[in-house]
């Protein structure tokens, strides 16, 4: 049984598709990627499957939970890193964190000394987020989103001003995350990271899914087929 079906999703603003209707389904311990130009839909995506954005038309369903008639359970068990910081400037790394592990019960304060260090920013926890570099606050971020035990963890562009030595750390934890049973969905146009860590990698354009990658062990042969289509669009 999938953990995630996502039936015909469609979304329209102002007359305009921004996604036309969709479905793929995902299981648990899998991480499908999003690829795809500016204006591809990957972003009004994972909003719809954060419970941010109402579809159009469609249904989601995580573990049997409906999204629309049940937000607030659906909600409960996923984990969400925007593409923006939305943190108060004036909190330090640790209030942050801690602020958010309160909305999760299953989240302690044992894991958020835990996500601190993982993420490399226990020395960090009594600075101000106003003092953080790019990279810092996407690791924040990213920290924030892996609280609780997350049934489905959702990411855009997780890895914006990450340095190198980051963005492998990202894929490790994302790999580590896989393991244990957790779904994953991100956005990158990084074609590498795309091929890293995908299961399935969709590429996006004009609002829909025009190709489809499984698993591939021959990752840089993934990432050259990313980057001609991505050259394309």
């Amino acid at each position: 049984m999938s953990l995630l079906k996502v039936e015909e999703v469609s979304k329209v603003y102002q007359n305009k598709e921004a996604l036309l209707p969709l479905s793929f389904t995902a299981e648990p311990g899998q991480c499908v990627v999003l690829c795809g130009g500016n204006g591809a839909g990957k972003s009004t995506l994972i909003q719809i499957l954060a419970a941010l954005s109402k579809p159009t038309a469609g249904h989601v369903v995580l573990d049997g939970i409906e999204m629309e008639k049940s937000r607030g359970n659906y909600v409960n068990r996923i984990g969400y890193m925007p593409d923006s910081f939305p943190a108060q400037q004036l909190m330090s790394v640790g209030e942050m964190l801690h602020f958010y592990a309160s909305y999760r019960p299953d989240a302690s304060k044992t894991q958020v000394e835990e996500i601190l260090s993982r993420i490399g920013l226990f020395e960090k926890k009594d600075e101000l987020i106003k003092n953080l570099s790019k990279g810092m606050r996407q690791r924040l971020l990213f920290g924030q989103a892996l609280l609780g035990t997350p049934l489905l963890l959702l990411m855009d562009e997780p890895t914006n001003g990450l340095d190198p030595y980051w963005i492998n750390g990202f894929i490790n934890i994302v790999n580590e995350v896989k393991k244990t049973g957790t779904t994953i969905i991100l956005s990158t146009h990084m074609m590498d990271v795309a091929a890293e860590v995908g299961d399935i990698i969709y590429f996006m354009k004009e609002g829909r899914i025009v190709h489809e990658f499984l698993h591939e062990t021959d990752k840089e042969k993934t990432t050259l087929q990313l980057l001609k289509l991505h050259r394309s669009v």
